[in-house]
């Protein structure tokens, strides 16, 4: 540094000095631990913690909806013990309703630590893009760690979000025409909604989104919990693979055997029918207490 520098610097009172602003700044510091969702590191673990939820629900789900192989009554049956869930220790139906709003607070935590992370992302680089968040390089990039899966996040969560509300008013509610929706019939409605080809590749294709979601978010969550070593990517990648490939096939194989006709309702005898419900809940209400998954 030349002496002129040296004697400009100095002349500078040390107050008066900019100090530099933090990129991602906090407008309100939250009081421990909530403090921790303020930074990416903390964002990124409610990330990975509520995915492992959602991703045993995803399996679990799939798994349950295997009884509709078994037959109209055995569906009926699995969807009516979710309502009994508890037995008799507390209301009906109370813990399955905890067990939802549970589910919904994951499903509000994960996409707003998704959209959180995006935008600290975009905000740490001026030519980064607003949906991705990813930076913007005047030569182009060359992807060499980043795979096809990890690169779509970013498309493939919307497209399931859209989807389970679709999945939701068409099995669950019971808006659409073209389901000849029967309350209280899980088999029944199946059958009815994926026998529409429409219907079916809408479902083929939303569940290969959540399969390439399901990859890469297994595989991710491992890393961003801080179990991340070469000795282990191996073991990673396979959960992930499992995982994927186990859902995605038990999830594809519904719409395909309803297309295919080895499931359907034709030459249902009266046994298959579901019981009947409680009184007053109606003369289409039967195990399921009115209500369909």
């Amino acid at each position: 540094m030349s002496a002129q520098t040296e004697d400009a610097a100095e002349s500078v009172p040390a107050g008066s000095r900019s100090q530099p602003q933090p990129v991602n700044a906090v407008s309100v510091s939250l009081p421990f631990p909530l403090s921790l969702y303020q930074t990416a590191v903390g964002k990124k673990w409610v990330m990975a913690l509520t995915g492992i939820g959602l991703i045993g629900f995803v399996v679990v789900h799939m798994i349950g909806n295997l009884h509709i192989y078994e037959g109209p009554v055995e569906l009926a049956e699995y969807a009516e013990a979710l309502r009994d869930l508890g037995g008799d220790i507390i209301p009906r139906t109370l813990l399955l309703w905890i067990l939802r709003f549970g589910l919904i607070a994951m499903f509000a935590l994960h996409i707003h630590s998704a959209y959180s992370l995006k935008e600290m992302s975009r905000r740490s680089s001026p030519g980064a893009g607003r949906v991705g968040g990813q930076k913007s390089y005047a030569g182009g990039q060359d992807f060499l760690a980043a795979d096809f899966a990890s690169r779509t996040m970013r498309w493939t969560g919307p497209i399931i979000g859209l989807f389970i509300l679709y999945h939701l008013a068409d099995l669950t509610w019971g808006w659409f025409s073209w389901t000849d929706y029967v309350r209280g019939d899980p088999y029944h409605n199946v059958t009815s909604s994926l026998s529409n080809w429409p219907v079916a590749l809408l479902y083929i294709t939303a569940n290969v989104a959540l399969a390439i979601h399901l990859y890469h978010g297994t595989w991710s969550l491992f890393q961003s919990l801080g179990v991340n070593s070469p000795a282990l990517n191996a073991a990673r990648r396979g959960i992930a693979v499992t995982v994927a490939g186990v859902v995605l096939l038990g999830n594809l194989s519904f719409p395909i055997m309803v297309q295919a006709g080895l499931i359907d309702t034709d030459g249902c005898d009266p046994t298959c029918v579901p019981l009947q419900g409680e009184a007053g809940s109606g003369p289409a209400a039967p195990l399921t207490n009115g209500a369909n998954d």
